[in-house]
């Protein structure tokens, strides 16, 4: 039971609170408040973008998509944000320095992989797709191309893997699909279990595996020197 003097505490600061606005992670953080007796309320119900605490009117509650959650905790709007860790990394450094990550949860957990069609033969490593890059750069004259929602941890990925013959497409929609609509020829992408990738004809590289990502609570650092966001922000990592 937390005391009245800790939420007396926590009471003399506002404080923003960063939610995803949809999907299995918005589902987990919102359990996450259940647990630990903290009612999320809106006025306009669940398509409301913003809430708050019953009880605790210091608090606001901000519904965004997790890209977004990232940004705001770095640019000081937002001063607690509930994201995934893959989201982090993949940001710039300049947004990384400034977001301290306070707690990792088991849930949200999946791992950004290199994956290729079925029928590329005989590629089954990193070093194998390196050759391949460099045939189809003499025989087309242009570079492989992968496709991605993640370009900055994919491109870090594959030339610590010594793979050069790359060009990055960027993905704004269903990943999988490129390499059969002659978007690209392979991708990058997060999966949890690898089994829609498997349906869509694709397979992970053996090495291939560039990031495990899972839920976060992250807090802005110059938030961080809050007393009173320390206090909320550890009571949300006891009960989960």
């Amino acid at each position: 039971i937390i005391s009245q003097n800790y939420w007396n505490l926590i009471m003399n600061y506002n404080i923003n609170i960063g939610i995803p606005s949809k999907g299995r992670l918005r589902k987990d953080v919102l359990n996450i408040f259940k647990k630990n007796k903290l009612k999320l309320i809106s006025e306009r119900g669940d398509r409301d973008l913003f809430g708050s605490i019953k009880g605790r009117p210091n608090i606001q509650i901000i519904y965004l998509h997790a890209r977004q959650i990232i940004e705001r905790l770095s640019d000081k709007s937002l001063d607690i944000g509930f994201s995934g860790l893959d989201l982090l990394k993949e940001s710039e450094i300049n947004i990384q320095k400034n977001i301290k990550i306070n707690k990792k949860y088991p849930y949200g957990r999946a791992s950004l992989v290199v994956a290729i069609p079925d029928d590329f033969i005989d590629v089954y490593s990193m070093s194998d797709l390196e050759e391949v890059a460099f045939e189809f750069k003499e025989k087309k004259n242009r570079r492989i191309r992968v496709s991605t929602k993640y370009p900055n941890l994919t491109r870090e990925f594959f030339y610590n893997k010594g793979v050069t013959q790359f060009s990055i497409v960027k993905s704004i929609g269903s990943t999988e699909i490129e390499p059969f609509t002659g978007g690209c020829e392979l991708i990058t992408d997060i999966t949890s279990t690898g089994s829609t990738l498997a349906a869509n004809n694709l397979r992970i590289i053996n090495d291939g595996y560039i990031l495990k990502s899972e839920l976060c609570m992250f807090i802005g650092k110059s938030s961080f020197k809050n007393q009173g966001v320390r206090k909320l922000a550890k009571l949300l990592s006891t009960k989960y």
